[in-house]
């Protein structure tokens, strides 16, 4: 199908889209990679009259860090991300969730920032977001803000950002020589969404865990932790019965829906299974198998 009508504005600073966004508000959408938005208006589900693209906006394209923390610019390709050392090195989840986002031309085109910020409750990335504590950096034209991860998904496709802000990067703190983590999901093809996936992290210390992370997506509005699992494997050492006992918990607490795809029953299922093998794996990436 064919976009409905619009208009284009491709600004060349950051100055220039955050005072477009702040002159159309509610009737502008940022275009970066396109690969959720422009399926959206091609479905009339979404039809802005403005459409603001920040591809040229060079400051927006970073892969850097500090102080051990990596922060990813709004035009960071997930391909770009993806082949990354820098990423793998200091955030090796994230590393771990692109090769599951869709295709490798999505990939190619999509961005990781776009992606947080489109808040698909099926999608991988904000789920690590909320794995890692990560934080969201947004701008308009009257200041900046912060937002943790935590507070920021609010629903299906809902956001703590408002109209006239953008997300212009995202921040992952430092990742500990101690830590492992994983993503893992299940999902009818590749590249398709999950029916059920896991973002996870764990940091072990004398061969006991100290902290956990157990973020799902693809089961319920937002991507949510299970506190009561990870308090389950906190101050114990890694183990398969620690582990199989984790899953239990978390095939009591998640509260899926069903769909064509898999009935809230077959999902729980998943998610049990997902939570053993994501935490094996975490355990394996810093030398303590499981």
């Amino acid at each position: 199908m064919k976009n409905p009508p619009f208009n284009y504005h491709r600004p060349a600073t950051l100055t220039e889209a955050l005072d477009l966004l702040a002159a159309h508000g509610d009737d502008a959408k940022v275009l970066a990679g396109g690969q959720s938005l422009l399926p959206v208006m091609a479905l009339r589900l979404g039809r802005p009259d403005h459409v603001v693209d920040i591809a040229a906006i060079d400051e927006l394209k970073h892969i850097a860090t500090a102080s051990g923390a990596l922060s990813l610019g709004a035009m960071v390709r997930h391909a770009q991300a993806e082949t990354s050392p820098m990423v793998a090195e200091h955030a090796p989840v994230v590393a771990a969730a692109l090769p599951h986002v869709g295709h490798r031309a999505i990939r190619n085109r999509g961005t990781v920032v776009g992606s947080i910020a489109h808040a698909d409750a099926a999608a991988e990335m904000p789920a690590v977001c909320l794995t890692l504590g990560a934080t969201l950096h947004l701008a308009s034209a009257t200041g900046t803000r912060e937002i943790a991860a935590a507070d920021f998904f609010l629903g299906f496709f809902t956001t703590a950002a408002l109209p006239e802000e953008l997300v212009t990067s995202v921040t992952f703190p430092p990742w500990s020589a101690t830590s492992g983590g994983a993503v893992v999901e299940i999902s009818r093809r590749h590249g398709d969404y999950a029916m059920c996936g896991l973002a996870c992290a764990i940091d072990v210390a004398d061969g006991v865990i100290e902290s956990a992370a157990l973020s799902f997506f693809g089961v319920a509005s937002t991507p949510i932790r299970v506190a009561e699992a990870e308090a389950i494997v906190v101050g114990q050492r890694p183990s398969p019965a620690l582990f199989a006992q984790a899953a239990e918990v978390v095939a009591d607490v998640l509260s899926p829906d069903s769909d064509i795809h898999a009935t809230a029953n077959h999902r729980r299922q998943i998610a049990a299974v997902l939570t053993r093998r994501g935490l094996a794996q975490s355990a394996d990436q810093i030398g303590i198998p499981v």
